[in-house]
């Protein structure tokens, strides 16, 4: 799929590292860095992902490279930091895309029952059966995953006096989801965080700004939110009911928001804000 520039303006001679670089929404960004001429460096745990994204990146004419990654391995990530500057210059924009959920941080349940509290019906998992294990596995990956490339690569933008950091929040950051509130609670942190990095960094030159996208149509939430013949799931049709523009977010809808924020010429004076990209979700009071 060729890619088309959602608005016309230039990051050549930038070097961008994007975290979680194989996933959907992560790997569309990737390759709207390189069509606007970033030389892009693609970070993910799956080496196979990661390399797919840098050659679609290279098709296009873009300069790219994917390297495995895991992004709460301090060591992994400084030796992945002096590949990228060898191989492609130092760090100029940081996009901070790594993040998931795990199913021992859910509940099987919108709400609480008193019911299920003298039950033990199979399957069940209510707020008081969440495995801290799971829980703690969110918030690492979220936050710490956010916290620790940010450290490895802003010290290096630091020392240069500027650059550009893109943190990836939630729409569950401003309206927390049923059913997930490790995620939610992880998101509202590196939201936070954004807002906290943004005044810490700004005596040197470097801007920190959050996109929180809404609900988009990717490999981890396919199955919660559509059924295999299209349809929408329960969930997926409330989401729909709410958001105002009646529809999933597409990757595309994420390209404009994300070069503003990468451009010192479109958004030099922005700084700490957590951009919603949702469709009106989190306009809407629901009546």
């Amino acid at each position: 799929m060729s890619i088309e520039l959602p608005i016309p303006l230039s990051l050549a001679g930038k070097t961008a590292v994007v975290t979680g670089g194989g996933g959907v929404l992560c790997g569309y960004m990737s390759k709207v860095l390189g069509k606007a001429g970033a030389k892009v460096a693609v970070l993910d745990l799956r080496q196979e992902a990661a390399e797919a994204v840098a050659r679609a990146i290279g098709t296009e004419g873009g300069k790219a490279i994917g390297l495995a990654c895991n992004v709460l391995d301090r060591a992994v990530l400084e030796q992945a930091a002096v590949e990228i500057e060898k191989r492609l210059g130092p760090p100029d924009i940081l996009v901070n895309g790594a993040g998931g959920n795990h199913k021992l941080a859910t509940t099987s349940k919108e709400r609480l029952e008193a019911e299920d509290l003298r039950k033990e019906a199979e399957g069940l998992v209510t707020f008081f059966d969440l495995d801290p294990k799971g829980v703690e596995f969110v918030f690492n990956l979220n936050f710490l995953g956010t916290l620790l490339p940010t450290q490895v690569f802003a010290r290096r933008m630091a020392e240069r006096g500027g650059g550009v950091i893109v943190n990836i929040s939630s729409m569950n950051a401003f309206k927390p989801l049923t059913k997930i509130p490790a995620y939610s609670a992880a998101k509202a942190a590196v939201s936070n965080f954004t807002q906290w990095l943004a005044v810490h960094l700004a005596p040197v030159h470097v801007r920190v700004n959050a996109i929180a996208p809404g609900f988009f149509l990717a490999d981890q939430n396919r199955a919660l939110l559509t059924r295999e013949d299209g349809s929408l799931t329960p969930r997926g049709q409330t989401i729909i009911q709410h958001t105002p523009m009646g529809r999933f977010g597409n990757p595309e809808d994420l390209g404009g928001a994300l070069l503003f924020l990468c451009s010192e010429k479109a958004s030099g004076f922005v700084n700490g804000v957590v951009l919603p990209v949702d469709g009106g979700f989190s306009a809407f009071s629901g009546v």
